[in-house]
């Protein structure tokens, strides 16, 4: 049985003074609550990945992002032991033409990180592993399974892909 599908969305933007910037969200309820993480949710029956990418984001922030404008850059794999109803399958795409501003939603409060300077502590345990790689511009493949705590990575593997 497939692992359901999900999706994020990265969106990207360089400030006046060069600093290359991300919009990443504060997590106010479900899955990952209190942590920082990336834009996005399920895909739907009938909706491609970039589609459902781009849906999540106007409803987490209500920035508009057009499907064909996402680059895909990275598939990951969670994989929860000992909570298999948490395993998914991501597909992770950046975007650095969008329009509108942030603004919180019921589940996301949506901030922009500079890219050099993430919030780690704050965001999963997976996200040291491939998030630089793919912001530097970096498409990759990854397969994460946390540790009974469901906090911690008890392994992983990320292959750069061609």
């Amino acid at each position: 049985m497939p692992l359901p599908s999900t999706c994020l969305c990265l969106l990207l933007r360089t400030r006046d003074d060069d600093v290359r910037e991300v919009l990443l969200g504060y997590k106010k309820t479900g899955l990952g609550t209190g942590k920082i993480v990336g834009l996005g949710g399920h895909v739907e029956t009938g909706e491609s990945a970039a589609e459902a990418a781009a849906r999540e984001v106007k409803e987490e922030s209500g920035i508009q992002v057009a499907p064909g404008g996402l680059v895909e850059a990275a598939h990951v794999t969670f994989l929860f032991p000992v909570r298999p109803s948490w395993d998914m399958d991501v597909e992770i795409f950046t975007c650095d033409d969008w329009a509108g501003e942030p603004e919180e939603t019921d589940e996301i409060r949506p901030a922009w990180f500079p890219v050099d300077a993430l919030p780690y502590d704050r965001m999963w345990d997976d996200a040291p592993h491939w998030l630089p790689r793919v912001l530097a511009g970096e498409r990759v493949h990854a397969t994460f399974s946390y540790e009974a705590d469901c906090e911690t990575v008890a392994d992983a593997s990320v292959t750069t892909l061609r």
